[in-house]
């Protein structure tokens, strides 16, 4: 199966949320949150600066657990226009 390329939506909200994800992370060690996460640096680095735009649901669960990130929260940064209102 070949996978569609990315809109430029989607892009731009992989970037949002690895901005969001590594503002999130602070003075922590990308290594030890990726650790925390079960995921690798590289994977981590490559969200963190929108290369990887699309991450598992599992990876951002993951991380947002780790990072202490609600999942509504990481919605809302990578998917604005829908006005996605806080649960919680």
């Amino acid at each position: 199966m070949v996978r569609s390329p990315l809109t430029p939506e989607q892009r731009a909200a992989g970037k949002r949320l690895g901005a969001h994800l590594r503002a999130a992370r602070g003075d922590r060690r990308p290594d030890e949150v990726a650790r925390a996460a079960a995921i690798s640096p590289e994977t981590l680095r490559k969200i963190e600066t929108g290369r990887l735009a699309t991450p598992a649901f599992t990876t951002v669960a993951a991380l947002a657990s780790v990072l202490g990130i609600p999942l509504d929260e990481l919605a809302g940064v990578a998917l604005p226009a829908l006005g996605l209102q806080r649960t919680g």
